[in-house]
């Protein structure tokens, strides 16, 4: 036998009430913003987050931002947004190609060292270098074996910072000398090696997948926090790690910037239109146009009117 709810329950307005209270569905201007404070009196009085703050990481290139107290789904909006920002499209350097004396090509193997190409290729892209020079810089090194051969061991460079000096490029096994030149250069986000021009290359040069972002991870967490008697404004906890060649700092600041440049425009473009559409004449029918012309000429006939009948007055006057 089926049990039969009460009829309270089956109210629509009812029911639609429950589930927005209890999942929180609803922005907070409709669960009490309107009703309870002054905090959001319209649409056009969006709360902006006003704390922001930096918790280091366990090194210096780990660090976290706490921006509150955000909108209810802005802290899901904004915590995208500048993720991709960061991952995608921060400036940095990357090693672009390499060429060790001896070897013709990525699959043969390299005497005297441990490690294959295939290996020294994975050890080079995860060198960290700061570029200053809008060209490729090339860096050359030799060692003698055996022993490891750290990035630390590359010639210093008037252009180029070596950031991780402690990195194993590869481990040698011989006494005789390893000799390797690197190529390195600037870029955005990662450069596979099919979108490089290899004519600019000598012949054995060898040239790789390049990941020139300085970010090595970001991720985001979005907690609720009370604003006055609001609960469901939201709290947005960014970390991000970064390879040393650029602080946790200076990378959300300049991907907040990418963000404003492009905002920026899209806003520039919106106003220009409105300017535009103020300056269009109201006249948008044939109708319009001759109602318009009517109203010009209204005047004038009524002028011609007037003198025609100050004529036929002064005739009768004079007889």
């Amino acid at each position: 036998m089926r049990r039969r709810l009460p009829s309270r329950v089956l109210t629509p307005k009812l029911s639609l009430s429950f589930i927005r209270d209890k999942l929180c569905l609803s922005p907070p201007y409709l669960r009490g913003g309107l009703r309870r404070g002054k905090i959001l009196n319209s649409m056009e009085n969006l709360l902006l987050p006003s704390k922001v703050e930096f918790m280091e990481g366990e090194t210096k290139t780990k660090g976290a931002f706490l921006i509150s107290p955000c909108y209810f789904g802005y802290g899901t909006t904004l915590g995208n947004a500048l993720r991709r920002v960061l991952l995608s499209s921060l400036p940095g350097a990357a090693v672009e190609a390499f060429k060790i004396k001896g070897v013709a090509h990525e699959f043969s193997a390299v005497e005297g060292a441990k490690e294959d190409v295939v290996q020294i290729i994975l050890n080079l892209k995860q060198l960290a270098l700061k570029v200053f020079s809008e060209e490729p810089v090339v860096l050359t090194f030799s060692k003698k074996g055996p022993g490891p051969l750290l990035a630390g061991d590359i010639e210093p460079n008037a252009n180029v910072e070596i950031m991780n000096k402690d990195l194993v490029i590869a481990n040698l096994t011989s006494p005789r000398v390893f000799e390797m030149e690197i190529i390195a250069g600037r870029g955005r986000g990662f450069k596979p090696v099919e979108e490089k021009d290899k004519k600019h290359y000598d012949l054995g040069t060898i040239v790789i997948d390049s990941i020139y972002s300085p970010v090595k991870d970001v991720g985001y967490s979005v907690e609720y926090t009370r604003v006055g008697d609001i609960t469901n404004f939201e709290r947005l906890i960014l970390n991000i790690e970064t390879n040393g060649a650029l602080t946790p700092h200076e990378a959300i600041r300049q991907a907040a910037q990418i963000v404003m440049d492009h905002f920026s425009i899209i806003l520039a473009a919106a106003g220009d239109a409105k300017i535009e559409e103020e300056a269009v004449p109201e006249v948008k029918t044939e109708k319009d146009a001759l109602a318009k012309e009517e109203k010009k000429e209204t005047p004038k006939k009524e002028k011609k009117a007037k003198v025609k009948k100050e004529k036929i007055e002064k005739k009768k006057v004079k007889k």
